[in-house]
């Protein structure tokens, strides 16, 4: 059974065996939410596949499957195991909740329940959720338009996912923690984006450009970094570092600005290293591809002038993981 309500408005899954203990979270719960109810673990897992309720209130004493039972069979299925999992029992011992969180779940009510308690609870779960639905819209987003810009340029989808990988690396050998890195992972694809901007008569012009055409080239990093935006943090600042910044050069004799040295944002000296040695690693229209032994002699050769020496004797460290990158996203 089910309560009908706005299209809006979030929707909860509430199990139990109980007809009271439906009808009890029913009257909490029905003028905010649109409510789905199952008295077993089965019709659960079936309503949370159809449904896709953006939360799950389970009971954990049923018959047949218990709601840890439950809970484990929605974490290992793909289609709901983002689905978040509050616990609603008459179990209280802190044995009890052990199990629960370890099946999974994200929260633990016991009862007889407390009005007040469920709609805090259930609103702060489902204001996560939200902020988790904002940062995959957020990322998609970014995703397809460095799609947008790999449908412009010469290069392919597989030269991003590499050298995107490679950042990745680098930035933990470097120091990252493991979200500032994966933040990177997500705002590599958007180097070029700014590539947009570029005639296709210069972009896909099959011979050398002129200094003309080049100093047009050139603006790509500055458009890049219009097209994103300036951002106080998060992702999205780091992707407007990583197009405005990675054709800086240590040195400073990159573009488009001139920095030097420390000058230069950390993920925009990172890309350029991940950038350059995907580019020449790989064969393109206008040359063939260097050997990986060619490329790591051509980068040291380049410490404290195109790139950092630090970070491109710690990139050359990784070199295993590199190679597994390269193999696993090679061109066929």
């Amino acid at each position: 059974m089910r309560t009908t309500h706005q299209p809006h408005q979030p929707q909860i899954l509430v199990v139990d065996d109980e007809a009271s203990n439906l009808q009890l979270l029913r009257h909490i719960l029905q003028d905010h939410y649109r409510l789905l109810f199952a008295k077993d673990g089965p019709r659960a897992l079936e309503l949370a596949r159809s449904e896709q309720p953006q939360l799950i209130l389970l009971d954990v004493m049923m018959p047949g499957m218990t709601g840890y039972e439950t809970c484990r069979l929605l974490k290992a299925d793909k289609v709901t195991q983002s689905i978040p999992v509050i616990f609603v029992t008459a179990l209280s011992d802190p044995d009890d909740e052990v199990i629960g969180f370890e099946a999974g779940a994200v929260d633990y009510i016991t009862k007889p329940v407390s009005p007040p308690i469920v709609k805090a609870r259930v609103r702060n779960h489902l204001s996560l959720v939200g902020v988790d639905e904002l940062k995959k819209t957020r990322l998609e987003i970014v995703q397809r338009l460095g799609l947008a810009a790999e449908y412009k340029d010469n290069e392919t989808g597989l030269h991003v996912i590499r050298m995107s990988h490679y950042a990745r690396i680098l930035g933990l050998a470097v120091g990252m923690s493991e979200a500032e890195a994966e933040d990177l992972l997500h705002a590599a694809p958007m180097h070029d984006v700014g590539k947009i901007g570029i005639p296709d008569s210069i972009l896909r012009k099959p011979g050398p450009l002129d200094p003309d055409e080049w100093k047009i080239m050139q603006t790509h990093a500055l458009i890049g970094g219009d097209i994103i935006g300036k951002h106080a943090a998060g992702m999205l600042a780091m992707a407007y570092d990583v197009a405005m910044t990675h054709h800086e050069k240590w040195d400073g004799s990159g573009y488009p600005n001139g920095l030097s040295g420390e000058e230069i944002p950390l993920v925009g000296r990172i890309i350029a290293i991940a950038d350059v040695f995907d580019a020449l690693t790989s064969a393109r229209p206008y040359k063939e591809a260097w050997s990986v032994e060619k490329t790591v002699e051509f980068m040291l050769g380049q410490r404290d002038k195109h790139f950092e020496g630090r970070l491109v004797d710690l990139f050359f460290e990784q070199m295993p993981a590199l190679l597994e990158i390269k193999e696993r996203w090679a061109e066929h």
